[in-house]
C-alpha cells in the first residue's frame, strides 16, 4: 500500500537524518565515516538485489522482503558496531596511507592483524577510499544543485507561462505577479539579514555586491526581452540569496541568547486551579515511568541537538531538486506533461529515462552519501571560520574547506541561465508544456 510506502521511506529518512550525525558526533570523524560507509553498502546490496530479482522467482522474492524487514534492525546494529569499533582519537593526522605504513603499525604481531586487524590495511583503506570520494564528490553534487535548480526554474516558468495563455489570463497573471513580489520582498529580507552578519569582510560583501548586480541584471533581462518571465526571475534571485545565506551562516543566532531575569512569583497562579492541578496529576505520572522511557527520551533529544539546521534545509533542498530534475527530464525530452506522474524506469526508452531510472533504484546510498557529504562540508567550512567545531574536525585529521564550490556553483548557474536567454527565441514554446493541450 501507499501508506506503508509513505511510513516506510520518512522512517528511513528520518533515521538516517538522526544516526549519521550521531556517529560523528558521538564516534569522531573515523566512526562517522565507517557508519555511513557501512550503511550506504548495505542499501548499494539491498538495491542490486532488488533489481536482479525476477518477478517469478518466490525464494529470491522472500528474501528480499525479509532483508526489508530486517533493516530496521541493522540499522541501529551498524551504529552500535561503529560506536564500539571506532573511537575518537585525537591523534590521528595524515592520510589512510600515512596512519596504515607508519611507525604505530610495528606494535602488530602478524601479517593478518596488520591486514585485518584494528585500524588495519583493509579498514584504513576502505574508510579512506570512501573520505576522498566524498571529498571529492562535493564540487559534483554542488553543480548538480545548480543545474536541477534552473531545471525547476525554467520549467516553473514554462507552467507559468501555460496557465497566463490558456483561460482565465488575467486572474492566473495576478496570481502569479503577487506571488513573485512575494517571493522577491522574502528574498530582499535574508539579504538584509545576511549584511547585518559579522563575520562579513570586505572580500565577501565585495562578492555580495557583484552577485546581487548580476542577479538583478539577468532577472531584468529575461523579463525585459520576453524570454523570461517574473516567476523565473523571483526564482532565480532567491535561489542566488539561499546560496548566499547557506556561505555566511549556519541558521541559528549570531549572538548567544541573553538569559532573561526570571520574574517575581504572581501573587494569583496563572491559570485556574483546576487546570494547574490537572498539569501537577500529569507531571507526576510522568514521572513515574519507567527509566527505560526517559532515557530513550533524553538520547532523542540529544540526538537531534547534534543535527545542524543548515544541513537539514541544504539536504531538503537538494532532494527536491533532484527529484524534481528526474520528472522535468522526461518531460522535456518525450512525453510532456505526462512524465511528471510518472516513475522513471530501466524499461524508458531513450538512454536518459533509463540513467534516471537506474539511479532511482540506487537512490537511498546516494541519498546517504549526499547527506554525508553535507556533513563534511559543514564541518570543514565551520574550521576554516574557526567555528566551534573546528579544532575537533582538524584534530581528526579533517580538512579545512571554504565555500569555493558554492561560490563557483551561484557564477555557473547565472551563467547558464544567461546563456539560456542568449541563445532563446522571443516565442518559447518549452518542451514542457508544449505536449500540453490548451483548449
Amino acid at each position: 500500500m501507499w501508506i506503508t510506502r509513505i511510513f516506510s521511506s520518512v522512517t528511513f529518512l528520518f533515521s538516517v537524518i538522526l544516526s549519521i550525525p550521531l556517529a560523528f558526533d558521538v564516534g569522531g570523524r573515523t566512526c562517522g565515516l565507517a557508519f555511513s560507509l557501512a550503511l550506504s553498502s548495505f542499501y548499494f546490496s539491498y538495491s542490486v538485489l532488488r533489481l536482479i530479482t525476477p518477478d517469478g522467482s518466490r525464494f529470491r522474492y522472500a528474501l528480499v522482503q525479509l532483508v526489508g524487514l530486517t533493516q530496521w534492525i541493522i540499522l541501529p546494529s551498524l551504529l552500535i558496531w561503529s560506536l564500539n569499533r571506532f573511537s575518537i582519537d585525537g591523534g590521528a593526522s595524515g592520510g589512510w596511507v600515512e596512519r596504515t605504513f607508519g611507525g604505530r603499525r610495528a606494535v602488530d604481531l602478524s601479517i593478518r592483524e596488520w591486514l585485518f586487524g584494528p585500524r588495519g590495511l583493509i579498514e584504513t583503506s576502505t574508510i579512506g577510499s570512501w573520505d576522498s570520494i566524498l571529498k571529492y564528490s562535493t564540487p559534483f553534487f554542488q553543480l548538480c544543485e545548480g543545474f536541477c535548480s534552473l531545471l525547476v526554474i525554467q520549467a516553473a516558468g514554462q507552467i507559468s507561462r501555460w496557465l497566463v495563455n490558456r483561460g482565465r489570463s488575467d486572474t492566473w497573471m495576478i496570481v502569479l505577479l503577487v506571488t513573485s513580489a512575494s517571493i522577491i520582498s522574502s528574498s530582499v529580507y535574508f539579504l538584509w539579514r545576511i549584511t547585518k552578519f559579522p563575520e562579513i569582510g570586505n572580500v565577501d560583501a565585495t562578492l555580495i555586491g557583484v552577485t546581487i548586480t548580476c542577479a538583478v541584471f539577468l532577472c531584468a533581462w529575461g523579463i525585459g526581452s520576453g524570454r523570461g518571465n517574473p516567476v523565473e526571475s523571483s526564482l532565480l534571485f532567491a535561489y542566488i540569496v539561499l546560496c548566499m545565506y547557506q556561505i555566511f551562516t549556519d541558521y541559528m543566532p549570531s549572538k548567544p541568547p541573553e538569559t532573561a531575569t526570571p520574574p517575581a512569583q504572581p501573587e494569583f497562579p496563572p491559570l485556574p486551579p483546576i487546570i494547574m492541578a490537572s498539569y501537577s496529576t500529569l507531571i507526576h505520572a510522568l514521572s513515574t515511568l519507567p527509566s527505560t522511557i526517559h532515557s530513550s527520551f533524553n538520547f532523542i533529544v540529544a540526538a537531534l541537538s547534534t543535527i545542524t539546521p543548515s544541513v537539514i534545509v541544504s539536504l531538503a533542498y537538494r532532494l527536491f531538486v533532484f527529484y524534481a530534475a528526474t520528472r522535468i527530464i522526461p518531460a522535456v525530452r518525450e512525453s510532456g506533461a505526462r512524465a511528471l506522474s510518472q516513475e522513471p524506469s530501466l524499461e524508458d526508452a531513450d538512454g536518459a529515462g533509463r540513467l534516471i531510472g537506474l539511479a532511482s533504484w540506487f537512490s537511498p546510498s546516494i541519498l546517504i552519501a549526499v547527506y554525508t557529504s553535507l556533513l563534511m562540508q559543514h564541518f570543514a567550512s565551520t574550521s576554516g571560520n574557526g567555528g566551534s567545531h573546528g579544532e575537533w574536525w582538524t584534530s581528526q585529521g579533517g580538512d579545512v574547506g571554504g565555500n569555493l564550490w558554492r561560490w563557483i556553483n551561484v557564477a555557473g548557474t547565472m551563467a547558464l541561465y544567461a546563456l539560456e536567454l542568449y541563445l532563446g527565441k522571443d516565442e518559447m514554446d518549452g518542451g514542457l508544456t508544449g505536449h500540453w493541450k490548451a483548449d
